[in-house]
């Protein structure tokens, strides 16, 4: 599986930039597309929010995967899959957006990305603390928290 998972993660200039920049168009996209839940307005005016929502995303996801694709074994990935599978449910099988599912996906996202590095790369598969150091063999996992040196 090393085509998945290489030795080492892949170089990607810039990355830091990239997922800064991604990320605040995504967060612009959705933010537009909240318009269209609170004040119902019609499709011209948040089907641009839309495709910005939707394209930062998938880009986003095809960083990570490029990356480390580990990211597929980790909670932060696992729920990234699962926000889409809760929107595609209330578009196809519900026949409209939700609401309620809007909401809950925005929760996911904000509990998941602020939780502690023992929660995000936690895997359900593995059911322990996944990272790359544990994919080599190593017993502990190495795991940076926001403000760690």
């Amino acid at each position: 599986m090393s085509w998945l998972i290489p030795q080492q993660k892949r170089h990607l200039p810039g990355k830091r930039w990239i997922s800064i920049l991604l990320r605040s168009l995504h967060l612009v996209g959705i933010a537009g597309l909240a318009g269209a839940y609170l004040f119902n307005q019609p499709q011209s005016v948040w089907y641009p929010y839309l495709v910005v929502g939707v394209g930062s995303g998938v880009l986003m996801v095809a960083k990570e995967l490029y990356v480390d694709s580990i990211w597929l074994y980790q909670l932060r990935g696992q729920l990234v899959l699962l926000k889409v599978l809760l929107l595609a449910f209330g578009v196809y099988w519900l026949g409209q957006p939700q609401a309620w599912i809007y909401i809950l996906v925005i929760l996911i996202s904000g509990i998941i990305s602020h939780a502690p590095g023992k929660v995000r790369y936690y895997s359900i598969v593995y059911r322990k603390t996944f990272t790359r150091d544990v994919w080599l063999g190593e017993s502990e996992p190495k795991i940076r928290d926001c403000g760690d040196n």
